[in-house]
């Protein structure tokens, strides 16, 4: 259904300008910095507004897409719970209501009657309207029903570094390790019935300042992979003759080594699951590599649909690697976001379990699976 893609990459606008908007007005960018510990911390509820910035932008993006189609209610899944505890039991759900009134209301349940700013500032950006004039994408029909898809939303990938706000952290061959440029909203589409990543969008709210008004501006990426339709925003990258991979920086001295040997110099370190699968959508590294269970389905669903769409993947790097071990011939499987891990509870239901490699070209995925 045209519209659908179109929607997606509206939502992300939102979501970015209301990231934006927490740190350059000065009540939400007080609130967000402020270490609520000890006496100050708000001892009404079990979260502050740190969850509360990432859990209303979910819920925008839930009430936007339900709204403008009504067959995917249901089937929009986020990172956060919208429900705040106090210290007695008691919940406050966030939502989006039906006037901007009505959500800065609820909003000042969980901030508190000192907040009334905040909260209408907060509801205003929840409420406003985006215009997005880009006219490439006015003329693009993935094929794709809402009736046949679910949704995988991170509100604000690599939170910490959202938070913290650091602006002078310099790249390091194009990669940043870390700093603001790393916090990401990340919304994804997926096939309900197999499981495969269809449609996704990746927005960079803080992707540059503009020189005149020193106000941030952001950027989007987006791509489509379903059927025999590949269609993106991004251009394949160059393979490089040896590849060049990105890691957390909590990844381990063994698989740190054995990845230096593929000859495309050490790797580089970078800070947020979604910033790294960027990385080598846009061709910064040719390989993302966790051997961790340690990102979710949240996190890379819409770069998975991204990667797919420049003919490359994201494959689960514990089972790429026992079927290399017995010989298997063919591509890998890849990662699938409809069905959670059995056994598990929480988040880790959604876990993507064994690690994982990000890659566009196929021979650069081969390089690393050989390598370890």
């Amino acid at each position: 259904m045209a519209g659908l893609l179109q929607a997606l990459v509206a939502v992300s606008q939102k979501a970015a300008e209301v990231a934006r908007l927490c740190r350059a007005e000065e009540p939400l960018f007080r609130l967000l910095v402020a270490e609520k510990t000890g006496p100050d911390r708000n001892v009404r509820f079990l979260q502050d507004f740190k969850t509360l910035a990432d859990v209303l932008i979910q819920e925008l993006i839930k009430h936007d897409l339900g709204t403008q189609f009504p067959e995917l209610q249901g089937h929009i899944h986020g990172e956060e719970s919208s429900e705040f505890r106090d210290a007695e039991g008691g919940t406050v759900t966030v939502q989006v209501c039906a006037t901007p009134g009505d959500t800065a209301a609820l909003l000042l349940a969980v901030l508190g009657p000192e907040q009334t700013r905040a909260a209408e500032l907060l509801a205003a950006a929840v409420h406003g309207e985006v215009t997005l004039g880009d006219m490439e994408l006015d003329g693009i029909d993935p094929g794709v029903s809402p009736g046949d898809v679910g949704i995988w939303i991170d509100p604000i990938d690599s939170t910490n570094e959202f938070i913290r706000g650091r602006e002078d952290v310099a790249a390091v061959d194009g990669i940043a390790p870390g700093g603001l440029c790393s916090a990401l909203v990340l919304v994804g589409a997926f096939d309900r019935c197999t499981g495969v990543p269809v449609l996704g969008v990746i927005n960079e709210p803080f992707f540059q300042r503009d020189p005149q008004t020193h106000r941030w501006q952001g950027r989007y990426h987006w791509g489509v992979a379903h059927g025999d339709t590949r269609l993106c925003s991004l251009s394949p990258p160059t393979p490089r003759p040896c590849p060049r991979v990105v890691l957390s920086r909590a990844e381990g001295p063994v698989v740190r080594g054995a990845l230096g040997s593929l000859g495309g110099g050490p790797p580089l370190l970078a800070a947020g699951a979604g910033y790294k699968l960027l990385c080598v959508a846009l061709g910064l590294a040719d390989a993302f590599v966790l051997s961790q269970a340690t990102t979710f389905a949240w996190d890379s669903c819409a770069p998975h649909a991204i990667l797919r769409a420049l003919g490359g993947g994201v494959v689960a790097l514990e089972g790429a690697l026992r079927a290399r071990r017995e010989g298997g011939s063919g591509k890998p499987p890849e990662l699938l976001y409809h069905r959670p891990q059995p056994g598990q509870e929480g988040p880790e239901r959604w876990a993507n379990r064994g690690g994982l490699v990000a890659f566009v070209h196929p021979q650069h995925l081969q390089a690393v699976l050989a390598a370890l």
